[in-house]
């Protein structure tokens, strides 16, 4: 038996390891279309790897997977983020877990990831071929014809397609002699241009937790956030770009920003709180106070931004002020005119249907013995191990399917 795996990220190289070591008499083939094996996963996390998370701070999963949360549900029975930390640390891997819940290698060096994955097909006899680009996936009445760049072909009996996403929907037509249902993908996880920056100033600095929405929509995040010479990222503004990808696309990613620098503080709250500043530092200048999470640099910023000088008397605050300043902290109004253009996008909502496949398996609906795994489905996630660890799950789960469906296991194997 032959199984060709298309794409060696994540999910790929995932899988073939387990179908190699699940299905010993199968041929494993793995076609890149890429120079190098595992890119993506080199540079993930700056280069450190933010393998999964403890998933400890996660409410609901629609919370982290905008977009395939109630098919991950299913997976995460069959392998979750426990089940992936236990792979890796058994293959000789340790782990840990920030105090975000980040899940990276002890080492925080992504090549020990990459390099036990590739160790480990090399181990399982996994066929590695670099720089083949497909062209097309042709079924046959058994098992399918692979269409490469290179003018050549190679036959499959199984064919799992793990390409990853695709910023343009050209990178999907090697598909259609399928005729699968796709999703048009946009980009998703990058960070905001603002226009006329009124931050620019400030670039570099970091604020721990601040509240983040569009305005006139049900879209938010919260967490820190960074000001850059562009614009605005960190994990607020990462996961509201996640959560709002298509509204952002379709509104060519212009918007309002409304950026609440106290957190969780609305502004009757925050208007309380500058009330008790205000009360225990009446002779001190405004600008010489400012609340704990923010840096005088930006305080000073917010305070002009709210027509309030820097150098005025807290005693002399009227509650017209009061009122003005909560609103700014709580409230902050920026104009969004575009996405980061500097790099093209490391993660893309989109991609093939999930109604095309079989939620438990894996398996098209339309064609025996062809497989799709990792965010060549539409299936994407906020920032924070949690893409990684939808392509190890996925990964997995279509190794277990092929193993059980083809007679070489009868067992659940977490190996």
């Amino acid at each position: 038996m032959h199984i060709v795996i298309i794409g060696a990220g994540a999910a790929g190289c995932f899988a073939a390891i387990q179908i190699a070591r699940q299905c010993p008499e199968a041929t494993v083939s793995v076609f890149e279309r890429l120079s190098r094996p595992l890119a993506k996963v080199a540079v993930t996390g700056g280069g450190r790897c933010n393998l999964t998370n403890s998933f400890a701070d996660v409410r609901s999963l629609e919370s982290v997977y905008p977009r395939g949360a109630r098919l991950m549900k299913r997976l995460f029975k069959v392998f979750d983020h426990r089940d992936a930390m236990r792979w890796f640390e058994r293959e000789g891997v340790p782990l840990v877990t920030q105090e975000d819940q980040c899940v990276f290698p002890r080492s925080q060096r992504a090549d020990d990831i990459v390099q036990t994955l590739l160790r480990l097909m090399r181990r399982y006899g996994v066929n590695l071929h670099t720089g083949c680009g497909v062209t097309a996936i042709h079924p046959l009445s058994l098992g399918y014809r692979i269409d490469f760049q290179e003018k050549k072909s190679v036959e499959a009996d199984i064919v799992v397609v793990t390409t990853g996403g695709s910023p343009r929907e050209s990178r999907l037509d090697f598909l259609s002699p399928l005729a699968l249902e796709t999703v048009s993908p946009v980009p998703s996880l990058f960070s905001f241009v603002l226009e006329n920056h009124p931050l620019a100033e400030h670039s570099g600095l970091v604020v721990p937790h601040v509240t983040t929405r569009l305005a006139g929509t049900r879209f938010k995040a919260d967490g820190p956030l960074l000001v850059t010479h562009w614009g605005v990222s960190g994990p607020a503004i990462l996961r509201l770009s996640s959560y709002a990808a298509r509204h952002l696309h379709d509104n060519a990613y212009r918007a309002d920003l409304v950026v609440g620098w106290l957190g969780e503080e609305n502004e009757a709250s925050a208007a309380k709180m500058l009330q008790r500043l205000s009360a225990n530092h009446a002779v001190k200048q405004v600008g010489s106070v400012c609340p704990e999470s923010l840096s005088r640099r930006l305080w000073h910023t917010l305070l002009r931004h709210a027509g309030i000088s820097h150098e005025r008397r807290w005693s002399s605050l009227s509650a017209k002020d009061h009122r003005r300043l909560a609103s700014r902290l709580t409230g902050h109004t920026l104009t969004v005119s575009g996405r980061n253009p500097h790099k093209e996008e490391f993660v893309t909502c989109g991609g093939i249907a999930l109604d095309q496949v079989h939620p438990s398996t894996l398996e098209s609906r339309r064609h025996s013995g062809l497989y799709l795994a990792g965010e060549v489905l539409d299936v994407d996630a906020v920032t924070g191990g949690f893409n990684l660890q939808a392509a190890w799950t996925m990964g997995f789960v279509v190794a277990q399917s092929i193993g059980l469906k083809n007679g070489y296991l009868d067992v659940i194997d977490r190996r």
